[in-house]
């Protein structure tokens, strides 16, 4: 029996077992196995057999998009809008047959968004391209998940479905779990609250079926047994996500506006170039960059040209980017922005930065 009929297996087993007390540590056993024949299926096949074409592209600008969705729903139409670069774009399925990248200038950052070829229904058991596509979303900093606005939501479940399989957690943070191997001593479990769907007998369960007999557990959060397996996995990327629903000039108002109201989600028509502009700007804010700007003694500020940098960049994270001996040479940094309580302050190099503030570094 194959990888593939072992999870179809496994599957049909879970989707037919009752969920309650005396069945929850079967469920998390079954769940792991589940986990593991997965990650096998996604590992490279060791053969030496032709490599197979890839698509991936490099990675450029202050951060990268992907735009991931069934054939025919207006990708490459989006990536032709937004940038200078030209997909093919047809009305017939699976115009694009390779990775496309573009940029989009916007706020001063050059965001690289990558169209990619149109997924379909078991992907992540290797159909049409899918595996190389996602593959190529995990290396994103955001997934723009494009919907046909007249094909209702189960395309949008399709698609959460393949993601998952292959380790993508769409909106959600990582499990706050301590996790540790030991080379003895037994497994060490302790939770810093009550939980409620985890217990330690179905912790220990869940490690043997890993064949894992000597580790080290603390539950921060109230984790269920998926999210304890995707720990110890430990290959999981949790990337935020926008649902983009195209074509919305083919429904009516009443279910624009209902899917408008859903979380996460923009409603666009590429071939109106309807709500594009805040397309752009929730692009903007799921990315969570921040610019900087850099001011020298006695002169006005550089508003010309901002420093790209993540949410959380520290006074440190800017001394590297501007010259790699600065940090040795730090003695303060004087800093304008909503990030301090009074202009200009002073700050260490630990010092975090809000988006369009203002510095200027003094070396010793």
């Amino acid at each position: 029996m194959g990888i593939l009929e072992k999870i179809a297996e496994i599957e049909r087993e879970i989707s037919r077992t009752q969920k309650n007390k005396a069945t929850e540590y079967h469920l998390g056993l079954l769940k792991a196995k589940l986990a593991k024949y997965r990650s096998e299926l996604l590992e490279p096949s060791k053969s030496s057999g032709a490599k197979g074409e890839g698509f991936d592209v490099m990675k450029s600008g202050d951060a990268r998009v992907a735009l991931i969705g069934f054939p025919s729903v207006g990708k490459s139409t989006l990536l032709n809008t937004m940038t200078d670069t030209k997909s093919e774009a047809g009305a017939y399925e699976f115009t694009t047959l390779t990775c496309i990248p573009g940029v989009i200038p916007y706020n001063g950052a050059n965001i690289q968004l990558l169209d990619l070829p149109g997924i379909i229904e078991g992907a992540s058991g290797g159909k049409g391209r899918g595996r190389q596509v996602i593959a190529v979303a995990r290396t994103a900093d955001l997934v723009i998940m494009m919907l046909d606005a007249a094909k209702g939501e189960i395309q949008k479940t399709l698609l959460e479905r393949e993601l998952e399989t292959c380790g993508i957690r769409l909106n959600c943070r990582k499990p706050n779990i301590y996790f540790k191997l030991k080379k003895g001593g037994g497994v060490a479990f302790n939770s810093t609250l009550t939980l409620t769907k985890m217990n330690e007998k179905m912790v220990q369960l869940i490690l043997h079926e890993y064949k894992i007999f000597n580790a080290e557990v603390l539950f921060r959060e109230d984790c269920t047994a998926d999210q304890f397996i995707d720990v110890i996995q430990a290959n999981r990327v949790y990337l935020p996500c926008l649902y983009v629903y195209n074509k919305i000039d083919c429904i009516s108002l009443e279910e624009v506006d209902r899917l408008a109201r859903s979380d996460d989600t923009i409603v666009i028509s590429c071939q109106d170039r309807l709500n594009l502009d805040f397309l752009l700007e929730m692009i903007w804010e799921y990315l969570a960059l921040r610019r900087i700007y850099t001011k020298k003694r006695g002169e006005p500020p550089d508003f010309t040209e901002a420093i790209i940098m993540r949410k959380g960049a520290s006074v440190e994270h800017v001394c590297h980017r501007v010259h790699r001996t600065l940090v040795e040479q730090f003695k303060y940094a004087l800093v304008w922005g909503t990030s301090t309580k009074y202009s200009p302050q002073r700050v260490g190099i630990s010092h975090v930065l809000d988006d369009e503030d203002v510095i200027q570094i003094m070396k010793k």
